[in-house]
């Protein structure tokens, strides 16, 4: 059995809180830039080429790509050989009560949804345990914007609709959208499992770099039909028309029951954040 201090978590979680917001991941960039290359509306290959300087100056100077640094969405594979000595929960808010005050990013969690009032600190995060074989920890933070997260949705579709309903929720839902969550956008999309399960597959999609497809062939297609006919809706960057709505959409799949078609779209911006450290 091997051993991890609590304080060892609290100081990974802070690090990662500040490097996911600071840095966007090479993926994203590389997409970013080619679309900036490809895109023939001279509005929209402007405004993508003012995201390739804004994320670059993010770079240079270690400060935020973007004003809304979100909730901090923490995943955590745990080593089923592994004890962490203190309280594991206590220590993730205590690395994100830390990055966020000394990275100096923004606070956006209220202690209530209803009472509205500020914690002041951006906890409690919201954390989800997977327990794996051996003896070590991955973490990963995922900054949720709720610019890009008010337009995720959930559907529970009967298995008849099969994948032509799919399809049509998921382009539903991102032209319903529109430039609400600043495109281009990244689309996560779970199906299967149950209610709960299918949002935090849609979740969890969006952690997979764009430049790698589902390992499964049908979903890969599907994947790659669904992002054609995405940007044949032609909201283009920030709304303002062209061919780049989205960068990417990622599917994560889980079996369900015989009578039941979940399926759920988590969209997010441009600044798909996640940053990983395996300790």
């Amino acid at each position: 059995m091997r051993e991890i201090d609590a304080l060892t978590i609290t100081n990974t979680v802070k690090k990662l809180c500040i490097d996911a917001n600071c840095h966007l991941g090479c993926d994203i960039k590389n997409r970013i830039a080619e679309c900036a290359k490809d895109e023939p509306w001279p509005t929209a290959k402007g405004i993508l080429e003012q995201i390739i300087k804004n994320y670059t100056i993010a770079d240079s100077e270690n400060v935020p790509v973007c004003q809304d640094t979100g909730v901090a969405c923490i995943f955590l594979k745990i080593g089923q050989d592994v004890h962490i000595n203190g309280n594991l929960t206590d220590a993730i808010n205590e690395g994100v009560r830390q990055g966020y005050s000394e990275g100096f990013l923004r606070k956006s969690v209220v202690r209530d949804p209803l009472d509205r009032v500020n914690t002041g600190d951006n906890t409690p995060a919201m954390i989800y345990y997977e327990i794996v074989e051996g003896d070590k920890v991955e973490i990963t933070v995922a900054p949720k914007g709720f610019g890009s997260e008010n337009m995720s949705a959930i559907a529970m579709l009967r298995p008849s609709d099969g994948v032509n309903g799919v399809k049509d929720f998921v382009l539903k839902t991102v032209l319903e959208a529109g430039p609400n969550p600043c495109p281009p956008i990244v689309v996560g999309v779970g199906i299967g499992g149950t209610f709960d399960k299918a949002a935090y597959l849609a979740k969890k999609a969006l952690l997979r770099p764009i430049d790698k497809p589902n390992e499964t062939p049908f979903y890969a297609d599907l994947e790659k039909e669904l992002l054609e006919k995405i940007n044949a809706l032609g909201i283009g960057p920030q709304g303002f028309g062209g061919k780049t709505t989205a960068l990417a959409v990622n599917i994560e799949h889980f079996p369900t029951h015989i009578a039941g078609l979940p399926v759920a779209v988590n969209i997010n911006c441009h600044v798909t954040r996640h940053k990983t450290e395996v300790i």
